[in-house]
């Protein structure tokens, strides 16, 4: 189990050098807003990255989150990639902001997989409201019912390709209409 520590402590390590940040949320996450000098490294491929600065192996490692429960989650793995002293902010990057502490902000693009949630969701309603008055309709329903199975058991996603093409997730010029 990591233990916890505040985000104040957490800054007054970091600052001094005496501690490394590391930030587990996803690269959509961190693109959007992240603790300066913070090192990404996502939960979803943490295990194939090492944390240890080879100039300090030995320095502990703070971990943090959004809210700190994928931290918590993730706590054994984390532990092990660490591979000695290591920490997780109490309330991740949540209590960190509201502790006052520096946060750079960058793209706010909604994360991709919001996206899917929305593009999914909006092809299922339409599916459903299009077939009250055109009863082929329910097909658009059952194939996008049928593309999130497939997706959750390939792990490949088409939906998210096409999204990933479109303006708003590439460099727009800040006119992006997906944009928070």
């Amino acid at each position: 189990m990591l233990r916890t520590i505040s985000p104040s402590k957490a800054k007054e390590m970091f600052d001094a050098g005496q501690a490394r940040l590391v930030d587990v949320r996803e690269s959509t996450e961190f693109s959007q807003e992240h603790v300066p000098g913070s090192r990404l490294v996502p939960l979803s491929v943490a295990s194939s990255y090492s944390v240890k600065d080879a100039d300090a192996p030995d320095k502990p490692v703070i971990y943090f989150c959004n809210s700190g429960r994928r931290t918590q989650n993730s706590a054994a793995l984390l532990e092990t990639l660490a591979g000695g002293e290591a920490y997780q902010i109490e309330g991740g990057l949540t209590a960190w902001k509201q502790a006052g502490l520096p946060v750079e902000r960058g793209s706010s693009v909604l994360p991709m997989f919001r996206q899917i949630q929305i593009g999914a969701g909006a092809a299922v309603l339409l599916g459903v409201v299009g077939s009250y008055f055109w009863h082929p309709m329910f097909w658009l329903t059952a194939f996008v019912g049928a593309g999130l199975v497939f997706a959750g058991v390939t792990g490949f996603c088409g939906l998210a390709l096409v999204l990933a093409k479109m303006p708003w997730n590439r460099d727009c010029g800040g006119s992006c209409p997906l944009k928070r």
